[in-house]
């Protein structure tokens, strides 16, 4: 891992979802990162069992906010190598379409479900 500094952009990996943040600071376990941009947008439902509906509570997983700090995995972060940093609400709706398209490709329980859940999201983040 190439050494940060305070305001590097960087990539992040959180959870299921994907940002460019502004490097904030080091934390024992984590980098300190601040949200600038939605790269990819978190799966819905239930981490611990991907793809599964039945008898498991199907999360609706909301992306993180627009300069929202999050203390994020040393190893799932990275430098994001001098390219543009996009506008955070038109990088949202951007993850947010591919994930539909990505959903909409098979007809599955678990798709129907987790559509459903960013179909909710989408209303949400663009009232």
């Amino acid at each position: 891992m190439t050494h940060l500094q305070p305001g590097d952009t960087v990539k992040a990996h959180y959870k299921t979802g994907i940002y460019i943040g502004e490097y904030i600071e080091e934390r024992p376990h984590a980098y300190l990162v601040k949200i600038l941009a939605v790269d990819k947008h978190p799966m819905q439902g239930d981490l611990h069992n991907p793809g599964q509906t039945d008898e498991v509570f199907f999360h609706q997983r909301k992306a993180l906010s627009y300069l929202e700090k999050a203390n994020i995995h040393k190893k799932a972060v990275e430098p994001l190598g001098g390219q543009p940093v996009p506008e955070y609400t038109e990088s949202l709706k951007k993850a947010v379409d591919q994930l539909k398209e990505k959903l909409n490709r098979r007809e599955t329980e678990f798709n129907k479900l987790a559509l459903d859940q960013v179909e909710s999201l989408e209303k949400q983040y663009f009232k």
